[in-house]
């Protein structure tokens, strides 16, 4: 039997409605029992790369092949997708599209119901994959009724009852809050560990994922595979930003205050990278900070907000009160269930509140209408396939502001505008359709962006998105912040985006408000940590392991730091578009970005 689990030899792929190949010249070898981490920029073919190896492509996805490809030693290329089920299992970003069971014991069943397994034999298998997965405690509630964790958890039960010998995940962690995947990646590595499977993990947040310990770190960009190696090698480069791939914040830390590490230390993890302690202590007690600007008028107040379903549920939002200024960039955190997407809903007029009030410039919303509140808050939601209304990406851009009844000259401006800002403009004339999930997520936000609204509230931005859109998007917004007094709200699982975006994070749990305060002290109350299921940011460990007593303020001063060197970097790329004839928002984007903006106008 072979030794490798999947082997790749010369392999190429082009989709059938492309001219030109998604994979090239693809060369690699995973062996049985080996945990790797696939990783890189959107687009770069990642997830096509998994498509391969569970069988999507090409039973589901045709196109072209060449070259070899082989699961378990057997040619993969000719295999149905049936057969591949059978040896790959995969856990998909979006965890609801797989179910379809009503409870989640008959989801994880439904493997073994098809293989026609007795009733009498298939219990003992599912409880015995709903404890290895500790989901046990739920499994006859609906899918739908669970967490995301809860739900990644149930997807994995599934596929041991099916017993296959490879583990695939896409985006584990797209859709989780930061506790919970911290939990999913400890689950990943116990069961990598007690069954010797074969585990496969796509994911760009490699600080998340390097949690627990992994073999190898597969890179990938435009196509190509073009680094696997050890996980302390490539941190050790510094090449992994380049290529989309967001370094560790402490090693970022260190390389920012010039601190030397060990290059043959354990640099996944900042427990075990060694460094000199003094030179980070001299760095910290030597930078200044910048005096926060002043806030301005209050622009938006919850003031004793409650919502309940019905009179005789609990309530989802349990007395909230808090106040958001003209011009603040905030952060709402918590766990998933925390009522973070519900008091969205209460502030944009979906759903009206059981109590209390909610003001836009010291004026009631109540009496106003969703469109109405839509010109004062505009929102983008979570999920991108629930805002998508139209098949071309252009149309769906345009859609706000042909609904106002704006002159297409106009619109045809600010869409161009908004989607080269959102690197979305080589795409303009495409189906949506044909974009990944990431994509359509910088669609959704482009379709609000060009309404210019007085507050943006946006549902998790960047779920989803590389470090190079991450930091373009949110730069944007961080632009109109500046430049423009746009209020930013943004809900999100991500600590480094609160970290580097938010002025001041809202904190819930069970509904109700637990603080607010500014992010770096959040990040550093283990309490507070704890009891929102949030976690812990590594410049925190850093801190405590370089002997710096108060570790928030050592957080915010390396993020002020961090954000004021990408500012200037932003600041470059603007002179240098603004130095020719092509006018475009976009001018923060990095060189590669402007790049291809510029030839998609040339080639107009």
């Amino acid at each position: 039997m072979s030794a490798s689990a999947v082997s790749f030899q010369n392999f190429s792929f082009k989709y059938k409605a492309q001219t030109e190949p998604t994979l090239f010249d693809i060369n690699l070898t995973i062996q049985r029992g080996e945990k790797v981490l696939i990783a890189g920029p959107s687009g770069c073919g990642k997830s096509t790369l998994g498509h391969c190896i569970n069988g999507l492509i090409p039973n589901a996805f045709t196109g072209d092949v060449t070259g070899t490809f082989t699961v378990l030693g057997r040619n993969a290329v000719c295999q149905d997708i049936f057969a591949r089920s059978q040896v790959v299992g995969t856990v998909l970003q979006d965890t609801d599209g797989q179910f379809v069971g009503l409870t989640a014991a008959e989801d994880i069943a439904f493997a073994a119901e098809n293989d026609c397994v007795p009733v009498s034999s298939m219990r003992p298998l599912v409880f015995e994959a709903a404890s290895l997965t500790q989901i046990d405690g739920h499994l006859f509630k609906p899918p739908h009724n669970l967490s995301g964790g809860q739900k990644q958890r149930v997807s994995l039960a599934g596929l041991l009852v099916s017993d296959v010998e490879i583990l695939l995940f896409d985006e584990p962690l797209a859709n989780l809050d930061p506790a919970a995947g911290a939990q999913t990646i400890e689950l990943i590595d116990k069961l990598h560990h007690e069954t010797g499977k074969t585990t496969i993990i796509i994911e760009h947040r490699l600080e998340d994922v390097l949690h627990r310990s992994i073999d190898r770190i597969i890179v990938m960009n435009k196509g190509r595979i073009i680094a696997a190696a050890p996980p302390a090698e490539l941190l050790c480069s510094g090449e992994l930003c380049s290529y989309g791939i967001r370094e560790p914040l402490y090693i970022a830390a260190l390389r920012t205050a010039q601190v030397y590490f060990e290059k043959n230390s354990a640099l996944e993890s900042v427990e075990t990278i060694r460094f000199d302690c003094t030179s980070l202590r001299t760095w910290y007690e030597e930078f200044s900070e910048e005096t926060p600007m002043q806030t301005k008028n209050e622009i938006l107040a919850a003031q004793n907000l409650c919502f309940k379903y019905n009179e005789q549920s609990d309530s989802v939002i349990d007395d909230v009160t808090f106040s958001i200024m003209e011009g603040e960039s905030v952060a709402i955190a918590g766990k998933n269930g925390a009522g973070k997407s519900t008091l969205a809903k209460l502030i944009c007029g979906f759903i009206k509140p059981s109590g209390g009030s909610i003001n836009f410039q010291g004026e009631d919303m109540s009496p106003l209408s969703i469109r109405e509140r839509s010109e004062r808050v505009g929102y983008v939601m979570q999920n991108p396939n629930q805002m998508i209304s139209f098949p071309m990406i252009f149309d769906e851009a345009a859609f706000a502001l042909r609904n106002r009844g704006i002159n297409e000259s106009e619109i045809n401006e600010r869409v161009i505008e908004t989607l080269s800002i959102c690197g979305l403009y080589p795409f303009r004339n495409w189906p949506v359709s044909a974009l990944s999930y990431g994509q359509k997520k910088r669609l959704t936000i482009a379709s609000i962006l060009v309404t210019r609204p007085r507050i943006l509230l946006l549902d998790e931005p960047t779920a989803g998105q590389d470090f190079r859109h991450y930091t373009e998007i949110m730069e944007f917004l961080m632009k109109l912040n500046r430049e423009n007094g746009i209020t930013i709200i943004m809900i999100t699982h991500d600590m480094h985006l609160m970290l580097e975006y938010s002025s001041r994070a809202i904190v819930l749990a069970d509904g109700r408000l637990l603080r607010t305060a500014p992010p770096a002290e959040v990040l550093t109350d283990d309490e507070l940590v704890n009891a929102a299921s949030l976690k812990r940011t590594s410049l925190y460990e850093l801190s405590q392991r370089a002997g710096i007593a108060d570790a928030s303020v050592f957080v915010r001063r390396f993020i002020s730091r961090d954000r004021h060197q990408r500012f200037c970097r932003s600041t470059l790329n603007e002179k240098i578009l603004s130095s020719d004839d092509f006018i475009c928002c976009g001018a923060f984007n990095k060189t590669g970005a402007l790049q291809e903006t510029r030839e998609g106008f040339r080639h107009e």
